[in-house]
């Protein structure tokens, strides 16, 4: 017995074969015991209507003696699939590499595992699923080629997204900033700090729908987009300030769920059915997505665009604007986080103050490693040192953390990767590592060079990909550490060091060359 479900809270009942005599002995006993009409949502089938009179005679018969068929009863489960029909809801779909120029392995913000459907009493007014209409779906008829249809369909997908993103901002304004202003969950000045310039990305993103509204003719075709989008597109400067802002965001926030307040508050929007399933973060992080996705509708545009097409000349100009923004973007945003987590560093000794830490101007990744002992930490490759760190909070209650060892400058580093399975350090490496069983995974060692105290540590991923990632990241790091200070070398020995050595040198140049002047005379 199955049941299907649609959009609508509406159920049908389908008997598969070998299942009809039960089902109808089950109904008969229920209409002999209780007296009372078919339920409503008891449908049954064209075929079995037609032995209704047989099949009640049967039934009748059944309900007398004992029946040794083990009947499931239709009226219990144990989901609520009968009562409500659960939502389908599409999780936020990121387009692009990030902007981030750190690598984090941290994983993404993504939606919360959904909780118990239970019944509503009133629907919210907010729909639950986005429009996937095409720009096919909304002209009666055309006469376009396949390539142009495929360039209008991108357009209007540009056109719809950002529709889609000023409704999300409005969205987001209207029913979380403006509520937890209101009803004093957070104060103005931690809810000024977390939503950050959002406000004003509203009115900028309502321009460009409005100039590409107009660019539509009467048959809802778009000509020349390219100049409209070169005009706009340095508007797109404001999202530096939005994308710094979001890393101190983000730590605030997740401290402020750590409240009983904020987390009910938040979780009741989370649930509700205007919110998709997406929690607040995910709402905040709409804008940068948006970002990255504008070159590749560009090169979508592109594609489609014929080479005697007036967006030829101009759509090459407009990618090019869009992509050093985003360049741009991506720099500022990454010496944002790097100046951040600086600020959140401990010191336990003046010793472990590098002066190469203060002089990094972005990361390269961070995240949580084990060390040899099976301890947490929270490791940082900074631009020009490795920090390991112990997670904290603050007098504040803000997240912190503590120097963990002797940092590492790049240029000093030497990285050796551990095969899985080789134990590396002996017993107690192998049990902390892997709790007590044979083989060692996903490990690498770091130790420094040049020093008369030499510093080694050893450190485990959390999988594969992670360990990737990591050894990638520190190879980068040491090669670029290693040039930087080459060439910083060369600069400080020029060919002259000493002003007065040269003179001497030109005047005694200068006499030879007299001299085998003269006497060539």
């Amino acid at each position: 017995m199955e049941v299907e479900t649609t959009g609508e809270l509406r159920t049908s009942w389908t008997s598969t074969p070998g299942e009809t005599s039960i089902q109808f002995d089950h109904a008969a006993k229920k209409r002999k015991q209780h007296m009372s009409p078919v339920p409503v949502n008891q449908i049954i089938e064209d075929e079995e209507e037609e032995e209704e009179g047989q099949s009640m005679t049967d039934n009748a018969k059944d309900s007398e003696e004992p029946s040794l068929k083990r009947v499931k009863p239709v009226t219990k489960s144990n989901s609520h699939t009968g009562m409500i029909t659960p939502v389908k809801t599409p999780a936020l779909k990121r387009i692009g590499q990030s902007i981030s120029r750190s690598i984090s392995f941290r994983t993404e913000a993504r939606p919360l595992p959904p909780t118990p459907l239970r019944p509503r009493t009133k629907a919210s007014s907010f729909p639950r699923r986005r429009n996937s209409q095409c720009w096919s779906d909304t002209v009666e008829s055309h006469d376009l080629t396949a390539k142009e249809i495929k360039r209008q369909e991108v357009i209007y997908e540009l056109t719809q997204g950002e529709r889609q993103l000023i409704e999300d901002l409005s969205l987001v304004k209207k029913v979380y900033y403006e509520p937890m202003l209101k009803l004093d969950i957070m104060t103005e000045r931690e809810l000024g700090q977390i939503f950050g310039t959002l406000d004003s990305l509203i009115p900028m993103h309502k321009d460009l729908l409005e100039r590409l509204e107009r660019l539509r003719g009467s048959e809802k075709t778009v000509g020349e987009i390219g100049p409209t989008l070169l005009n706009w597109f340095p508007c797109l400067e404001a999202y530096v300030t939005y994308c710094c802002n979001q890393v101190g965001a983000k730590a605030l926030l997740d401290q402020k769920k750590s409240e009983k307040r904020v987390e009910h508050f938040l979780r009741l929007c989370q649930e509700s059915s205007f919110s998709r399933k997406l929690d607040l973060w995910n709402f905040l992080d709409l804008p940068r997505s948006r970002l990255v996705k504008y070159p590749l509708l560009l090169k979508e545009i592109q594609k489609c665009t014929p080479p005697e097409h007036p967006d030829e000349d101009t759509l090459p100009d407009a990618l090019e604007m869009i992509q050093s923004v985003i360049a741009e973007v991506n720099k500022k945003t990454g010496e944002a986080e790097c100046q951040f987590y600086r600020r959140g560093l401990t010191y336990l000794e003046e010793s472990q103050r590098l002066p190469e830490i203060q002089q990094s101007h972005f990361l390269y990744c961070h995240g949580e490693l084990k060390n040899n002992k099976g301890q947490r930490l929270h490791v940082f490759l900074f631009e020009l040192a490795l920090v390991l760190t112990r997670p904290g909070e603050d007098k504040d209650g803000g997240q912190a953390f503590s120097v963990y060892r002797q940092p590492l400058p790049n240029s000093l580093l030497n990285l050796e990767e551990i095969p899985d399975g080789e134990a590396g350090g002996g017993g107690a490496f192998r049990g902390a590592f892997t709790g007590g069983n044979d083989k060692v995974k996903n490990c690498f060692r770091v130790s420094s060079r040049g020093r008369s105290k030499a510093n080694s540590y050893s450190l485990q991923a959390n999988d594969s990909f992670s360990k990737q990632q990591w050894i990638t990241s520190l190879r980068q790091a040491i090669i670029q550490s290693r040039d930087r200070n080459a060439h910083a070398s060369q600069s400080q020995f020029p060919s002259c060091a000493d002003p007065a050595l040269c003179h001497i040198a030109d005047l005694s140049l200068c006499s030879d060359t007299e001299m085998a002047v003269q006497t060539s005379r």
